[in-house]
């Protein structure tokens, strides 16, 4: 079968682990050539202080039946933005898909306290890391994303903006990067559509992430176990699952129907038919609407 995306270069910006790291594997999976770029290699880690590799993420997209090519990238540092982009011209000569998932906030956050009583260091870098760097990379890319019609970025957050607006994310700083984020991909669509580009923001479930199933103390093998220690834990969903869904707007002819929308991975399923990597079809923004703000007890009947 022809895989939908062969001959489409992808750049996926943070994609050493969690999210950026599958949505890598999945746009391979559909036949993509992908730049997959992060801080942490085989030689070096970032200050994330993590095993996972930008190496091993090239390696999963080409044996997932892309072509993954792993570019050791600091996104805050212009001049090595630059250079990725030049390569990828030089290289390849276009840009089809473009997706922001540079992160690495996590070690900066202080939750449940007050604006007077969080670290300023900590805070700003937190934000130079979930804003600048995305802001950096698409300054860079989109001149040559533009340059064919038809170009996607996605814009990885936390939150769709509906679930933002209406929900206090337990930290000033942390709050502020995932609007931020959001906002972005609604900015860049009024900038891309004139070029026939198409930007979009999109958010994961419950992801179970590398950290996630540590801090849990389980395996991808048995995270279920993971619910006796918090019951709405049976609502996450993989990696894969987003990923899924950023090979899903890639793949559509008519992708800029979701033109400056916010969107979830759950409900994108509900459109495009994918699934998670059990067949199953979580929709955990609806779940927290409906069982977890609602106070109800952990059930994910019908939500998958």
């Amino acid at each position: 079968m022809t895989q939908p995306l062969t001959g489409k270069i992808a750049l996926v910006a943070g994609a050493t682990r969690g999210a950026g790291r599958q949505i890598a594997v999945q746009l391979g999976a559909a036949g993509a050539t992908v730049y997959a770029t992060g801080r942490s290699t085989r030689e070096r880690r970032s200050e994330m202080d993590r095993p996972e590799t930008i190496e091993e993420t090239a390696e999963l997209v080409t044996a997932a039946g892309g072509t993954g090519i792993g570019v050791p990238v600091d996104h805050l540092d212009p001049d090595q933005v630059r250079r990725l982009v030049d390569r990828i011209d030089a290289e390849q000569g276009r840009l089809d898909v473009l997706v922001n998932d540079i992160w690495g906030g996590d070690p900066l956050i202080t939750w449940e306290k007050p604006v007077w009583e969080q670290p300023l260091d900590a805070g700003f870098r937190m934000l130079r890391l979930a804003v600048d760097t995305h802001i950096i990379t698409s300054h860079f890319a989109l001149p040559l994303l533009i340059r064919n019609p038809g170009g996607l970025v996605v814009e990885i957050g936390d939150g769709t903006k509906e679930y933002n607006d209406r929900t206090y994310r337990l930290s000033v700083f942390y709050d502020l990067a995932k609007v931020s984020v959001n906002r972005l991909a609604f900015t860049q669509s009024h900038e891309l559509a004139p070029h026939g580009g198409t930007a979009v923001a999109l958010t994961p479930g419950w992801m179970r992430s590398e950290a996630m199933l540590e801090h849990y103390g389980v395996t991808e093998a048995n995270w279920r176990d993971g619910a006796t220690k918090e019951p709405h834990f049976v609502m996450s969903e993989t990696p894969a699952f987003v990923g899924r869904a950023v090979a899903a707007l890639a793949a559509d002819p008519d992708r800029a129907r979701w033109n400056g929308e916010s969107v979830d991975a759950g409900g994108l399923a509900q459109v495009y038919g994918f699934t998670d990597l059990d067949g199953t079809r979580p929709h955990f923004l609806r779940y927290e609407k409906e069982v977890i703000a609602a106070g109800k007890p952990a059930d994910d009947t019908g939500y998958r």
